[in-house]
């Protein structure tokens, strides 16, 4: 009821408006002691998975894109996420497409964003994970892009820079080639592009005297024979496990009229109507796999039989985002008993 309340005002809000103040909302209530005690992630961690070497405290994570610059986490961690996943990053600050670039669909439940990689750079974020306190056994995931003005030719450039700025900070990485807001981006799911990508990082992490579990985010949006690739490439490339899926293009799903769903413009989906799309992907890669590596579950996760269907499915882990904005911390506690 509390955050019905909470939310009803925040909606009524331009939606970037409300996130960042919502944040700095939770930034001085974790200060307060009785609340912070009331919400303290130790006495919500669930039931403990080991996931790609890992132990994480619960199956509940937060999807990248809240905290794309890693400002955010003990905030976060205190509502009970056994993992979060900061980003996406690029090298280089880039102020992403021009506001408003993020819409609530209040009647399906849904956001569309076209934020477009928006974020301070790699060195910003490896500054202030440099100085973090990590809260206690919080699993930390980077969410690796490329910059805008990279091609594509070069993109295993970019993500190998951020890759070796955030190595000594974080848990493990996410490779990010499927945002349908940056142009061009999603070829890199391609067989030739992708071989590429994944080598080179690979190739990198032989470089740490102890390597980092490598994860692949992917869109819901590949036909079956092109999530075959992905997935050939994934095992012969040894990544430690698949993310599906991204936002998707597709407005299918979408309960307002021709008009008006033409009038929202380009962007990425997410929420409830990703829901069945992810689930069907997610499927596919763990029957095709055979269990041979890890899926994390993402796109509209926002009820536990929505995420006891992704876990039946066969997922290790899931992250949630839309459904958090759309149900608040109370969801997080409940999926975090899973």
């Amino acid at each position: 009821m509390l955050y019905s309340l909470f939310r009803r005002l925040m909606f009524s809000l331009e939606p970037e408006t409300a996130h960042y103040l919502t944040m700095d909302l939770l930034r001085f209530g974790n200060k307060i002691p009785g609340l912070s005690a009331a919400w303290n992630v130790e006495a919500n961690q669930g039931k403990p998975v080991r996931v790609a070497g890992l132990e994480f405290p619960n199956k509940v994570g937060l999807a990248a894109g809240f905290d794309k610059n890693g400002q955010w986490i003990p905030e976060l961690a205190a509502l009970g996420f056994g993992h979060i996943e900061i980003g996406t990053v690029t090298p280089k600050p880039q102020p992403g497409n021009p506001r408003p670039r993020l819409f609530r669909l209040k009647e399906d439940e849904a956001l569309l964003n076209r934020l477009g990689f928006n974020n301070q750079g790699v060195s910003a974020m490896a500054g202030r994970l440099s100085h973090l306190q990590k809260p206690k056994g919080l699993i930390i995931g980077g969410n690796l892009g490329k910059n805008k003005d990279r091609p594509n030719e070069e993109a295993e450039l970019d993500y190998a820079e951020s890759f070796r700025a955030l190595a000594p900070w974080v848990d493990y990485f996410t490779l990010n080639v499927s945002s349908p807001n940056t142009p061009g981006l999603r070829a890199l799911q391609d067989k030739e592009p992708l071989e590429r990508l994944l080598k080179h990082l690979q190739a990198e992490n032989e470089r740490l005297a102890q390597p980092k579990p490598l994860f692949l985010k992917i869109a819901p949006d590949l036909t079956l024979e092109q999530l075959d690739e992905v997935l050939d490439l994934a095992l012969s490339c040894k990544l430690s496990a698949l993310v599906a899926t991204n936002t998707t293009l597709s407005r299918k799903e979408l309960s307002g009229s021709a008009a008006s769903i033409e009038a929202l413009g380009a962007g990425g989906i997410s929420g409830k109507p990703l829901r069945e799309k992810s689930l069907q992907v997610l499927k596919h890669l763990a029957k095709q796999s055979d269990g041979k590596i890890p899926i994390v579950a993402v796109g509209g996760i926002g009820s536990e039989d929505s995420a006891k269907a992704a876990l039946d499915a066969g997922a290790s882990l899931f992250q949630l985002y839309t459904g958090f904005i759309y149900h608040g911390p109370a969801l997080v506690k409940r999926l975090a008993k899973l």
